[in-house]
């Protein structure tokens, strides 16, 4: 039997919480025209001689505040989640499955993890980005960087991309497990709220399917809890930018539910595999105190699936679905 390689991707993190590391981490990132579409003779010079001098420093504070003793929280999760999942693997496809993770804008590359795979023997692999919902400016990287470093192999794998899975139903079931479980050892709240990262509205104009499948999966998570209409809500984060993104925006909508009546509130990032700057910092510090200035009472930040048993065995069954 040929060896299952098993690719999982996210974008990546700063090496260090200074504003060195992270300028060197946002000019991988911010120059991928997935990211950012503008032509790159306009774009290019305004990143690096603007962009990027005022932008390193304040995000560098804002990775201090989250920083683990083991690295940034997007790295040390990753591995965590890395492991459960080679655990999951393991049991159902013993001895036949080698598992590689890696980042798109920092190390680990993918182009050496699937060099990996290949030195390990691996005649098919599928390659799974730890995006649930998919989006060119995410997905669409992944399968570009995917392209790019196969473009000098002769021996080519069997090969399976995995788009998305914002509505399978392990996925969907570890999500409200996650819920449940908070509530029940913190108290459960008026509110739910939803928050997935936005991307620029003119993404959606050209057809990505990225806010379609956000709102589904909320619907799904929401039935999955059995919360009416009225108790959860959805919006999108981190804006950047002048472009119109997608909304409502999140800081907004943390702003006005008190004004609503609504004073104890849970907030879940379902886009989200892993907790990130954008998870701890942008809601469960930025966001609680937005939420509180405006007349909140009770904040509660539900934490990313992360390495639990659950989510990895839902990642496990989408990559065996797509292994066939």
């Amino acid at each position: 039997m040929k060896t299952l390689g098993v690719l999982t991707v996210n974008t990546g993190t700063p090496t260090a919480p200074n504003a060195r590391a992270v300028r060197r981490f946002l000019a991988r990132f911010l120059a991928d025209p997935r990211v950012v579409e503008l032509p790159r003779l306009l774009w290019l010079p305004l990143l690096r001689g603007v962009i990027l001098p005022l932008r390193a420093p304040r995000s560098a504070r804002k990775y201090r505040r989250v920083w683990m003793d083991d690295g940034s929280p997007l790295a040390v999760h990753a591995r965590r989640l890395h492991g459960a999942l080679e655990m999951e693997l393991e049991t159902l496809l013993p001895g036949a499955v080698a598992l590689e993770s890696a980042f798109l804008y920092s190390e680990p590359l993918l182009r050496a993890a699937l060099q990996r795979l290949r030195a390990a023997g691996a005649g098919r692999i599928v390659v799974l980005p730890l995006f649930p919902q998919c989006s060119g400016t995410t997905t669409g990287a992944v399968y570009d960087q995917v392209g790019a470093a196969l473009g000098d192999w002769r021996a080519l794998p069997d090969l399976s991309l995995i788009g998305d899975y914002h509505d399978h139903p392990d996925y969907i079931a570890a999500l409200a497990n996650s819920v449940r479980e908070h509530w029940q050892q913190h108290g459960r709240t008026a509110q739910l709220l939803m928050s997935f990262h936005g991307i620029p509205q003119s993404c959606v104009q050209r057809g990505d399917a990225y806010e379609q499948q956000c709102r589904h999966t909320a619907s799904l998570l929401a039935a999955a809890l059995e919360l009416g209409a009225s108790d959860w809500s959805l919006s999108f984060q981190s804006r950047f930018g002048a472009a119109r993104w997608l909304g409502p925006p999140t800081d907004q909508v943390l702003a006005e539910l008190p004004r609503r009546g609504l004073r104890s509130l849970s907030v879940i990032c379902p886009g989200f595999a892993v907790d990130c700057l954008e998870t701890l910092e942008e809601i469960a510090v930025e966001g609680r105190e937005i939420y509180l200035h405006a007349g909140g009472e009770q904040f509660q930040y539900v934490p990313a699936l992360n390495d639990r048993g659950d989510h990895a065995r839902a990642l496990a069954r989408r990559i065996l679905d797509a292994a066939g």
